[in-house]
This record gives structure tokens, sequence and C-alpha cells, in this order.
């Protein structure tokens, strides 16, 4: 019995070897070999090490956002949903794969039936008794074309683009917190900013209404002042809502409330992270995960054509059992009770109405789609990089500019207001200087912010976020839910 159903293995597997998979080529990417040169860019630098090999750690030094980070990454729910689809695809694939070999079943029946004596043979009314023991193979199909392999092929395809759209929903959370993080820096900023405008615009209509009293300075000169004042309280309440929400959205990405030991923050003007080194063009193609993704799907897609192909052809499925049976319970076993079935079926197609012609021209229209998503993510992938290359020289530039007209807007307000508190000019120039003032040092926050958020997100465009310290040999990603890649 035994022998029989090894026999029958071994045979599956000899018949199994058959596969109608197309040959994977990769695409070609339809990106230059180098990122783009000109004004807007900084000379191509040679990078030691790949961005994407950047652990998170060594690229922010605020150890506030750090460990705003490594809390997400423990907490964040669409990480732990991407984590379980992991869990999911490796199941679905264990259970087509399980496909490619027999399944032997234990069987144990017993039955006791009152016969009529109208339907008994011997004319009498009667019990009979059937009892059986055996082990069986049911509807095993020889995968002679290679369709269960190709099923099978497909399923860890789409493991493999579920692990990569893991990565990718990781690295987009670590800028999503980072780029949250920094605009709730930028906006508290702002707030102070105001508060402390604020003060000075609320002190200079104070001085104003004494001069008004006095008859020094006119209504004109007291309503300009009220005008500032009001106005800075506008922006006031703006900037706590902006804070209030700001927060908000960063406790919706930790998943959880913010740490009650946070370090302090540091200002947006600290060194808060390390330049990146951009690489090659083709990096991308092994460093970001939607581009492998995108790539995994398309092998997915190949793989099911094979087995769309399979479908034309003959399919063998066995059914076979061995075992004992017998009319008494004590005679189960002794001798010339064996029993046996061997029932092999063949299924060849013969009209199906063209369900078949379009099953495989539909699994051939996947693969032209899957290779539009591959070369549209490189392409992607290739304009956030540029990007972000472009933001880098060009904020570099506007944020020496913009400190510079600070400065400069810093020496006019105090020339104004010693000018306007000896009586050489008029309120009106004074009130001027301290808006313009104000006005340039938001913009300065501002676009300190820009240029932060344009480096974390040429941080995630270049593959970052997933190792938490920089590799140095063997190197295991960031802990959290961190999925096995155990597939068995």
């Amino acid at each position: 019995m035994s022998k029989s159903l090894i026999s029958l293995a071994v045979t599956a597997f000899i018949l199994g070897g058959c596969s109608l998979i197309p040959d994977y080529n990769q695409p070609a990417a339809p990106v230059p070999a180098q990122y783009p040169q000109g004004p807007a860019y900084s000379p191509a630098q040679a990078a030691n090490q790949a961005a994407a090999e950047q652990g998170w750690r060594q690229f922010f030094h605020d150890p506030a956002l750090q460990q705003l980070i490594q809390t997400s990454l423990e907490n964040n729910r669409d990480l732990r949903v991407a984590a379980l689809n992991i869990d999911a695809y490796r199941a679905q694939y264990r259970i087509q794969r399980a496909d490619l070999y027999p399944g032997i079943n234990a069987q144990a029946t017993g039955t006791r039936q009152r016969v009529p004596g109208d339907l008994s043979q011997t004319g009498e009314a009667g019990i009979s008794s059937q009892y059986s023991v055996g082990l069986g193979v049911s509807a095993y199909e020889l995968d002679l074309f290679g369709r269960v392999r190709s099923l099978s092929e497909q399923a860890l395809e789409t493991y493999f683009a579920g692990e990569e759209a893991r990565r990718s929903t990781q690295i987009s959370l670590v800028a999503n917190v980072a780029n949250a993080y920094l605009t709730w820096q930028a906006d508290k900023e702002l707030l102070k900013l105001t508060q402390d405008t604020l003060g000075a615009f609320e002190e200079s209509l104070r001085l104003t209404s004494r001069s008004n009293e006095v008859g020094v300075a006119s209504a004109l000169d007291l309503a300009q002042s009220r005008t500032s004042v009001e106005s800075a309280r506008v922006k006031l309440a703006q900037y706590q809502r902006l804070v209030a929400q700001d927060e908000n959205n960063l406790v919706l990405l930790l998943g959880t409330a913010l740490p009650a030991n946070l370090p302090a923050s540091q200002p947006l003007s600290a060194d808060m992270l390390n330049e990146l080194p951009p690489g090659l063009p083709s990096e991308l193609l092994q460093r970001r995960p939607d581009i492998l993704q995108a790539e995994h799907s398309l092998k997915a897609a190949n793989a099911n054509i094979g087995a769309a192909r399979a479908a034309f052809f003959p399919s063998i499925s066995l059914t076979a059992s061995a075992g004992t049976a017998s009319g008494d319970l004590s005679g189960l076993f002794k001798g010339g009770s064996g029993t046996w079935l061997f029932e092999p079926t063949i299924n060849l197609p013969i009209f199906n109405a063209g369900s078949l012609r379009a099953s495989l021209d539909y699994s051939k229209i996947q693969k032209d789609i899957g290779v539009a998503n591959y070369e549209k993510a490189i392409q992607t992938a290739f304009q956030e990089v540029s990007d972000g290359l472009a933001s880098r020289k060009t904020f570099t530039d506007q944020l020496r500019a913009q400190t510079d007209f600070v400065n400069a807007n810093q020496d006019y307000y105090r020339l104004a207001e010693r000018r306007y508190r000896i009586g050489i000019d008029s309120n009106l120039t004074f009130l001027d200087a301290q808006r313009q003032l104000f006005s340039a040092q938001q913009s300065l926050i501002t676009d300190r912010l820009s240029q932060l958020n344009s480096e974390v997100n040429l941080y995630r465009a270049l593959g970052g976020g997933w190792y938490e310290q920089t590799p140095t040999g063997q190197q295991q990603p960031t802990t959290g839910d961190v999925p096995s890649t155990r597939l068995f």
C-alpha cells in the first residue's frame, strides 16, 4: 500500500518538470543614465555609500525625532496592516504550493443498515454492516504542463511584492513622521515669533496712543498701529490652530500618544539632517521598494501566462486508496480483507466557446499592464530624485538670500525705530519696517521648513528609511513588526 503511494508521488515529480511560463526579461529602464544637470543642480559627486543604506538614526540628528520614528515603527497601524498582509500572502503561497504534492488522507468508516424484506434478495428483513480502514489520495493533479507550478510561482511573486510593499510603507512612514515633526516645529517657531511680534506691536500701539493723547501722533498713526496689532492677533490664532493640528497629525502617524519623556527639540536652524549622496539612476532599480514591488507583480503576471497556456492541454487527476474492509468489525484485519482503488481521470478541453483563449489573452494583457506599471514606477522615482536634487541647490541659495533679507530688514527696523523715537520720521515708516521684518522672518522659517522637507523627501526617494543603523557588514532591518521570511 505504502509502496504504491510512494511510486505515485515519484511519478508526479518526474512528469511535473514541464513549464510553459515565458522567459522573463527585465524591461529596459525608460530614464537617462544620469540625473539632470544645469544651473538648478549641484555638480555630481561620487557616492561612497548608497543613500538607501544610511540608517535613519544617522540621517536624522534630532533625538526627539529619532524617538518619534521608533515609536511610530512600533505602533503605526498602516505598518501593522502591511506586515499582516505579508503573512496573508505567505499563507496563500503555502496553500498554492501544497497543490504540487499529493494529499494523503486516512479514512475509517462504519455502516449499519436495516434492509426491508421487499428489498432484500432473500425476501426477509435484515441488518447489514460494513467497516473499512485505509489511506487514500484524492483527485491529485499530475502537473504535466506546469499549470500548478505556474500558479505557485505567481503566488510566490505576489508574496515578494507584498514584502516590498511593507518596505515601501515603512520608508514612507519614516519620511512622513519626519515631515510632520518638522512642520510641527516650524509652526511652533512661527507661533513664538508671532507672540513676540504681537508684544512689540502692542507696545508700539501703547506708545502711539500716548503720543496721540498729547497731540504728537495723529489719529491715522493710531489706526495704523491698531491694524498691525489686529493682524498679528489673526496670525496668532492661525498658528495656535496649526500647532494643535500638527500635533494631532503626528499622534495619528505614531499610532499612540506623544511620549512623555520626549527629549528637547532642536531648532530648525540646527544641523538636523545628514547630507545624502544621490548615486546613479540604475541604483534605484535595486533600492526603491516600489520599483521592486512592481517588478515582482510583473513576474507574477508572467507566471499566470504559463498557467493559462497549460489550460489548453490535457490534465490528469488521480484518485487512489488502499486499505481493508469487512462486514464485521472483528474481521477488518483478517487475511483476504484487503481492498484498493485506482481511478485516473483525464480531462481534455474540446470546446469552451473561446474561454481558454480569452484567459490567455487576459494574462498577456495583465503582463503588458505590469510592464507599464514597472516603467512608470522607474520614471516616478527618477522624477522624485531629480526634484530633490534641484531643491537641494536652489533652497540653499534661497535660504542664503532670505537670511540676508532678514538681516537687511532688521537694520531697517532698528534705523526706522530710532528715527521715529527722535521725531525724524513718521509712525508710518516705523510700522512698515515692523511689518516687513515680521514677514521676512516668517518666510525664513517656512523656507527652512521647505528645505528640510525636500531633503527628507529625497531620502525617501532614494530608498532610505529601511535601516535603523547604517549597515556595517550583516545588518538587520529596523526593529518593529518585521515579519518572518519563513515560507513553511
